[in-house]
């Protein structure tokens, strides 16, 4: 049996806004030399947190890492509707923003907790024929999407000052919190965009544990093997 080397596992990145998923896996990729670099769940562009780089041997636990459960953070901005659902879209409609609080907010938040159905965004990268959906997009071409079953455990505000509000999602993977955002403005008569987000957790992994991308890329590969979690401990609690 062939032995597994120290960089056979994962580590926790903390990504920050800018780069895609894949240009963490890239960046490290070339950094340490590693051939086999993948990541376990994908993050938008400008969205932060704990991004799960599986490196060497590990890649071949990156489909069961990515189906767990996730915990997300982010703020809301009610009044505007954009075409992808987020701030990096062009705004559809702006309305008036009726008067909201707290406790209205996680009255309507508490209604999408349980199993739905969810239509993913335009702008996403899911394929139709081959081809991503957020290319077409970018052409203007809307086409239909299948909705997908998830599950959201817990939604909740933790605050609110008109236009913003602050949440707090626990949700299945492959959960659009984009849509979220959306399908809330929308049942609020007012439309709403997500501004901001970041994964804090992902499955029994946590953000606090993550260390910054430019720390990673910045340390020697002794340094890197010390953070790394060994595929078999990786394996067993799996």
């Amino acid at each position: 049996m062939q032995e597994f080397s120290s960089l056979d596992g994962a580590i926790l990145v903390d990504k920050p806004a800018g780069p895609t998923s894949h240009d963490v896996v890239d960046a490290i990729r070339r950094r340490f030399q590693i051939k086999k670099v993948g990541h376990c769940g994908t993050l938008d562009p400008n969205a932060t947190g704990l991004l799960i780089i599986v490196l060497g041997r590990g890649t071949k636990l990156s489909e069961k890492l990515m189906g767990d459960d996730k915990v997300y953070e982010g703020t809301i901005k009610f009044g505007e509707t954009t075409n992808s659902y987020d701030a990096d879209g062009e705004i559809l409609e702006a309305k008036p923003v009726p008067t909201l609080t707290l406790e209205m907010l996680n009255e309507e938040a508490a209604k999408f907790i349980g199993d739905q159905m969810q239509m993913p965004p335009m702008v996403s990268a899911i394929k139709i024929n081959g081809v991503p959906l957020y290319k077409l997009a970018r052409k203007g071409i809307e086409v239909e999407r299948e909705p997908r079953l998830i599950h959201i455990y817990n939604c909740r505000f933790t605050d609110y000052s008109a236009p913003f509000g602050q949440f707090r999602v626990a949700c299945t993977k492959g959960t659009y919190v984009r849509s979220i955002a959306h399908d809330l403005g929308q049942k609020l008569g007012c439309g709403a965009h997500l501004t901001a987000l970041r994964r804090s957790a992902s499955g029994k992994f946590d953000v606090a544990d993550a260390l910054p991308l430019d720390m990673i890329l910045q340390m020697t590969v002794a340094q890197l093997e010390k953070r790394v979690m060994p595929f078999l401990k990786l394996a067993v609690n799996a």
